[in-house]
């Protein structure tokens, strides 16, 4: 599938769309580097996480590296 262009709102909505799971792991990420308070972003990480998860992301590690740091997750 090819990759959603716009804003990283139009750009999740297009993934979301699409079902692009793959995609949904990097724009969910980008949303927790870019949000503007904690909460937010610990939802798009943890969004990030769990399709990572479902897609076998190699990012899958990495993100739950984060939430554990961020006292998101044991």
């Amino acid at each position: 599938m090819t990759a959603p262009t716009g804003s990283l709102e139009t750009r999740l909505l297009e993934a979301h769309a699409l079902d692009d799971r793959t995609a949904l792991v990097t724009l969910y990420a980008e949303a927790a580097d870019t949000a503007n308070n904690p909460t937010a972003s610990g939802f798009y990480l943890t969004h990030a996480y769990v399709y990572a998860l479902e897609t076998a992301h190699p990012l899958a590690d990495k993100l739950h590296f984060r939430l554990i740091a961020e006292g998101r997750d044991a």
